[in-house]
């Protein structure tokens, strides 16, 4: 499997920061089946995009990972759930429909309305969510037949990693981004698997708190996954 490091580019988290990348050969044919062991160690996928940070000056990108055997929610997390017990799940294909488009672009634009992200299309949903390659799900939460929110959910043998959530911005009230966490750990309990991969956890980013309380969870190093 080659393995490619890409430029400089601007950071995403700290904008005094240039970022570079590990990128796994897009075009390799193995690239499924070498998926699985990429999250083992510490990649993520966006895309059709199997990469992992390597900037030249800065570690401050930890993988993060939640060991659902032994996870049990906090006072907040089951107040989520109670408050919450209105919304039902279900594990569907990766598919785009005029619905959860236009969920998507409610969401950016609510989001990220003063940068590129919020002008999207078909074709960026597409090409952001999924890939030919990706074994990748949507969780749909919706209440009384409404989408409210989408947790796009990569689906491996021994664990899930969540890719990225969409919710409806008129009910941020509801806490459904933590809700869609703890729906993804029920479904990887449930299902067998051991693993829920959070993607990257950066100790000096607020916006990064809300994984540590996910526990137990699991950081990556030099050395291989401990606790944090």
């Amino acid at each position: 499997m080659g393995i490619y490091r890409t430029g400089e580019h601007p950071c995403g988290y700290f904008a005094d920061r240039v970022a570079r990348d590990l990128v796994l050969d897009p075009r390799d044919p193995a690239l499924a089946e070498a998926y699985p062991t990429a999250l083992l160690q510490g990649f993520r996928r966006s895309g059709g995009h199997v990469y992992r940070p390597n900037c030249p000056t800065c570690r401050a990108c930890v993988p993060v990972r939640l060991c659902v055997r032994d996870f049990r929610p906090d006072r907040s997390q089951r107040r989520c759930l109670r408050d919450n017990a209105d919304i039902a799940t279900r594990m569907l294909p990766a598919l785009r429909t005029d619905e959860n488009f236009a969920l998507y672009r409610r969401y950016l634009q609510a989001r990220h309305g003063d940068g590129p992200m919020a002008d999207t299309d078909e074709e960026d949903f597409d090409e952001f969510v999924a890939s030919a390659w990706s074994p990748t799900r949507f969780m749909e939460l919706r209440r009384d037949g409404r989408l409210l929110g989408v947790a796009i959910t990569d689906v491996v043998e021994d664990a899930l990693s969540a890719v990225y959530t969409i919710f409806d911005p008129d009910e941020r009230a509801r806490g459904l981004g933590t809700l869609a966490i703890l729906k993804q750990i029920e479904f990887a309990q449930h299902s067998g698997r051991e693993y829920l991969y959070l993607g990257y956890w950066i100790d000096a980013h607020p916006k990064m708190h809300y994984k540590a309380r996910f526990k137990p969870l699991q950081a990556l190093d030099r050395t291989g996954w401990h606790d944090m």
